[in-house]
């Protein structure tokens, strides 16, 4: 993991707590994702709910709401299981455009027993933002943020 995602991933640990409600964790861990991620313009949760994921917390510009399994960037993370580094959103097959102003995604997958719980999602304005360097320290930080569904 980079220095950059070894401090994030601290810093998470610190306001992580399994004793918190979902939703406090979740919206910390977002609010703390959007603002030490460079050239990211929303950082956030979607979460499993019967047959879709469901808009959690977040921060940045409105988003959508309801996304259907296998859809999108986010749908498709969800039904593979395993994370989605898209380095040009506009050419992604089905991309669900809630923000047009991002160029670049990277989605991973939450698991709770063994099942997808939901996704963390974040975009960028930036083309190829997401490197492979960003999707290992964010999947490192999934997996702190999974202790605390």
């Amino acid at each position: 993991m980079t220095k950059e995602y070894e401090e994030l991933y601290e810093q998470l640990q610190a306001i992580l707590d399994a004793s918190y409600p979902q939703v406090s964790n979740l919206a910390n861990a977002a609010a703390l994702l959007y603002e030490k991620l460079e050239q990211v313009n929303w950082a956030g949760f979607y979460l499993c709910h019967e047959d879709a994921l469901w808009l959690g917390p977040f921060g940045g510009k409105t988003a959508c709401v309801r996304i259907g399994y296998h859809k999108g960037v986010c749908g498709t993370a969800w039904a593979e299981k395993k994370t989605q580094r898209v380095m040009d959103v506009h050419a992604f097959p089905g991309h669900i455009a809630c923000d047009s102003a991002s160029a670049s995604e990277i989605v991973i997958p939450l698991f709770k027993d063994g099942s997808v719980a939901g996704v963390l999602d974040i975009d960028s304005p930036v083309p190829g933002r997401f490197l492979p360097c960003d999707q290992e320290g964010l999947e490192e930080i999934a997996h702190l943020i999974e202790a605390v569904l």
